[in-house]
């Protein structure tokens, strides 16, 4: 490869197409069962529906948001330092490790 890692590294950045805004919708967060976690979803405006009268107003949907901290705008993204650890010193990620070193499902598996 020709290109100078040094010079990438020190350029790299989001795509900003990545990061905007999806039109008519935000990003919303609801407490998980934990305090720590917050589960994210997406509320979408809908356009009133035209009737011979005017229109009828549609509620907003609210979806499951799986698009990550990218459609966050109050995340600020650096690729230079990768993604943060999930998971604090004591939470249940460190013990279900511990207690499942390996997967429990055998699907697939070669027996």
């Amino acid at each position: 490869m020709s290109a100078n890692p040094k010079f990438l590294a020190a350029t790299a950045q989001v795509d900003s197409a990545a990061i905007q805004a999806l039109p008519q919708s935000r990003k919303i967060y609801e407490q998980g069962s934990r305090p720590d976690i917050r589960v994210p979803f997406r509320e979408i405006s809908q356009d009133d529906t035209p009737t011979l009268f005017g229109g009828e107003s549609n509620p907003p949907l609210t979806v499951y948001d799986a698009s990550g901290p990218y459609t966050d705008p109050t995340v600020n993204i650096d690729i230079r330092k990768g993604c943060p650890r999930f998971g604090a010193p004591g939470s249940t990620n460190g013990r279900i490790q511990k207690c499942c070193p390996a997967p429990v499902v055998s699907m697939g598996r070669n027996a």
